[in-house]
Formats: structure tokens, sequence, C-alpha cells
């Protein structure tokens, strides 16, 4: 592996001035990006799936908000120096060179385009509740989440400026109810309905370990401000401020509606129950409405995020592609959107989608998006890691001599929460993710060797 230092990126990185469809993200849309991102569609469940272990679980979400947050820190630090598209590759590659850079671009991009299947796949399961007709048969199915996948694509495609506005609506649209719940709820809180502080047997280390490992990816997107810094207007001051801003709101939606679920719902029910946020809103005003209400923000939430994912999935692999580690088709940008970047991504994610529904192949699609949340992590590693080798190696220009104490501490912390990650993702997801990984070696060798030709 190479460790040749290169001189930090430019602060600014072109965008289609001239094309009134590219726009340049301000501090509000990249913090909504990152809400979005880290906000999909697993809070509407969230809440009964730790329920059993009972409100030690709440503990649990306090100790992942703290890792969360020191991770978001490490990466507003990074991006002040490295302010460019890329986000944890860029960072990965000028600590450790091409290889490492080029592990956490591929790794990240599967997570971007099986992730994404898995969304829109979630997604029609809720939208059969809004047009049961889309739910009554597989294939009509398959088409209902052809769409959901495509209609961000679209709004990509049409240029940042569009992804921005979807992205600004989509947030709005989607927290409005959440936050209804998150503190509304809150007045009609009933603490005879928490249950018991630990509902199992365990200890309560063992009970908080166990609510972790279902929460444990709740914030996973937390980097998605950094990813996209090319966009971003003034990214060394605002990449920073989103990313913390944006992982700070996600926490209190999260802590507060879990909250707010507990004291709405009564334990022994809120354990079986299916759609917690639709219980939580039946008992705030009575009748059964609540279920529309939680289908439509959960489906507006989906696309949200599958809008801001969509945007994600192709920034990678064009940091990549100008570096000479993607194929150079991936660098091709138009109204400041990596057009060939999206439209493959979404393809792999519509040939997964096709395939699951095709097969049906009990158990497939599910272990690959498990190999996500391994996959996810790898450039969490990757970057905190790189800042804890900027701190150590002394590289004035990367460290701020006044925070070293403070820059290494979190960053320490950062990496603790990464491999807590890696750890919560199972022996199953691990392994099959280095395969993953290792397949991508070969796919580097490749470019790598064409890489070498072409300079020589």
């Amino acid at each position: 592996m190479s460790t040749t230092l290169r001189d930090p990126a430019p602060t600014t990185e072109p965008v289609a001035a001239a094309s009134p469809h590219a726009r340049r993200f301000g501090l509000p849309i990249a913090t909504c990006l990152v809400m979005g991102n880290v906000i999909g569609g697993g809070i509407f469940l969230l809440p009964a799936s730790v329920a059993p272990f009972g409100t030690i679980s709440l503990v649990a979400f306090g100790v992942l908000t703290a890792g969360a947050i020191a991770l978001a820190l490490v990466f507003g630090r990074l991006a002040e120096r490295h302010p460019q598209t890329g986000g944890p590759y860029v960072y990965a590659r000028a600590a450790f060179g091409d290889f490492a850079g080029f592990l956490a671009a591929w790794s990240y991009w599967i997570t971007a385009w099986v992730s994404n299947a898995a969304l829109a796949v979630a997604a029609v399961g809720y939208l059969t509740v809004l047009f049961p007709a889309a739910g009554a048969h597989k294939w009509s199915m398959c088409l209902a989440a052809l769409a959901v996948q495509w209609l961000p694509a679209l709004a990509n495609l049409a240029g940042t400026r569009y992804v921005g506005a979807v992205q600004v609506i989509a947030t709005v649209l989607k927290f409005a109810p959440l936050l209804l719940v998150a503190v509304g709820g809150l007045f009609f809180f009933d603490p005879a309905n928490l249950g018991p502080f630990r509902a199992t047997d365990q200890s309560a280390a063992g009970a908080v370990s166990a609510a972790a490992a279902i929460l444990l990816f709740s914030y996973l997107g937390v980097e998605s401000a950094t990813v996209s810094a090319g966009e971003v207007r003034d990214p060394a001051r605002n990449v920073g401020r989103a990313t913390i801003l944006g992982t700070a709101g996600a926490a209190v939606v999260y802590l507060l509606g879990t909250l707010a679920v507990f004291g709405l719902v009564a334990h022994e029910k809120l354990v079986s129950s299916t759609a917690p946020f639709t219980d939580a809103v039946n008992a705030m005003f009575g009748g059964t409405w609540g279920g529309t209400v939680v289908a439509c923000a959960a489906v507006i939430s989906m696309l949200g995020a599958l809008n801001g994912w969509t945007l994600l999935s192709a920034q990678t692999p064009y940091a990549a592609a100008k570096d000479g580690l993607f194929p150079k088709a991936f660098e091709t940008k138009k109204r400041g959107v990596p057009v060939v970047g999206v439209v493959v991504t979404v393809a792999l994610a519509s040939a997964l989608t096709v395939y699951n529904y095709t097969l049906g192949a009990d158990g497939v699609f599910e272990s690959l998006v498990l190999i996500t949340t391994f996959t996810a992590t790898v450039p969490y590693l990757l970057a905190t890691a790189a800042q804890i080798y900027f701190l150590l190696s002394g590289q004035r220009e990367r460290v701020h001599p006044g925070r070293l104490a403070r820059d290494g501490v979190l960053a320490a912390l950062a990496f603790g929460f990464s491999m807590w990650l890696v750890a919560g993702s199972g022996y199953a997801a691990v392994y099959q993710g280095v395969l993953f990984l290792f397949a991508g070696v070969l796919f580097y060798a490749a470019m790598s060797a064409r890489k070498t030709r072409a300079t020589a």
C-alpha cells in the first residue's frame, strides 16, 4: 500500500455554474441531506424493535448518539482540510494512498446501491396501505419498487438544483408527523405505559449491548455532506456544520420519538406492534386514521432518503474516477450531477429488486442488506484512522495545534464507535462483506494497471 501523501485538495470544485439546473447547496440543504439520509424508514419500527428490552434501550440510544456525534465532529474536522467531493474516500486516500481510498469508495458504493434497493422494497409495504392495488401481485409490487427508485433518480438527473429542492420538501413533510409524535406525544405521556426498565433477564450491560445491536445502524449517513462537499457552498465551513447539525437533529427526533411512543403505547402492546407510530397517533387522538398518516410519512421519508442516497451513490465513484481508480465514464457530470454514476447505480439496484421479486429467494435479499451494514462502516474506519494518522504524524497543514488533544479524543471515540458498528453487523455479514471487498481488489488491480500504463 502506498503511503505517499498528497497536497491538500483545492477547496472548491467546479460545478456547471452556467447551467440553471446546477446549484451549490447551502447550509440548510446540506443539513437536510444529512438528516434525510440518516432517518430513512427505520424510525417507524424502532420503538417496537427495542421495546422487548425495556426502557433501558433509551440508554443504548444515548450511548450510540454520543458515538454518532463524535463521528460527525471528526468528519467536520476532516472536511475543513479536504473540502471536496468524496468524503471518506478523499480522507483515506490522502492518508494511506490509492488502495485505501479505493476500498473506501468501493465499499461505500456497494452500500449505496444495495441499500437503495432495500429502501424501495420497504417503501412498497407502506405504499400498499395507501394504494392496495400496488400489493395485489408480485409484479405490481415490483413495478412500484422500481418506480420508487427511478423517481428520485430522475430528480437527480435533472440537476443539483432539483435534488436540493426535493430534499428540503421531503425533510419538512417527513418531520412534521414525526415531530407531532415526538413533541406532541409528550403532552399525552403516561408513565404507566413505560413498562420495566429491564424487561429481560440480561444484565444491564448485556441489555444495553443487545438493544444497541438493533439500533447501531440508525445513524448510518452522517457522512452525507462530506461525500457531496464539492456541491456545497463554502465547504470548509458548511460541510462540518451540516454534518453536526444534521446528526444532532436526527438524534433529537430519534430519542424524543422513541420516548414518546414508549409513553403513549402500553409496553405489552408495543412489544408486538407492527406500526408503533400508528398506535401512538391513535392513542393521542383516537380513531384509526393514524395508519394512513404514518404510511404517508414513511413513503415520503423513504423517497427523501432515496433522493439523497442516489446522489451520494454517484459522488464517491465520481471522485475515484477523477483519480483513475474507477472507470472514466463515472467522471461524466451534467447539471452538477455525476449522471453515469446515478444511472449505473440505479440500474444495479433495479436489477437486484427484480431478482428479489422474480426468484423470491428466501433470505438472499436480506443477507445482501445485512452485508451493507458492514460495508458502510469500512469508510468510517478508514476516515477516522486517517484523522488519527494526521494527528499523530504532526502534519501542521492538516492539524490545528490548539485542538490536538480534543481532536485526538474525538477520533479515538469515533474509531471505537465504528468498530462497534462492525461488531454489531454479525459474523455472517462481516464474512460475506469481506468477500465483497476482496472482489473489489481485482477491480482495483485492473484500474491501477490502466492508470500506470496511462502515466508511463
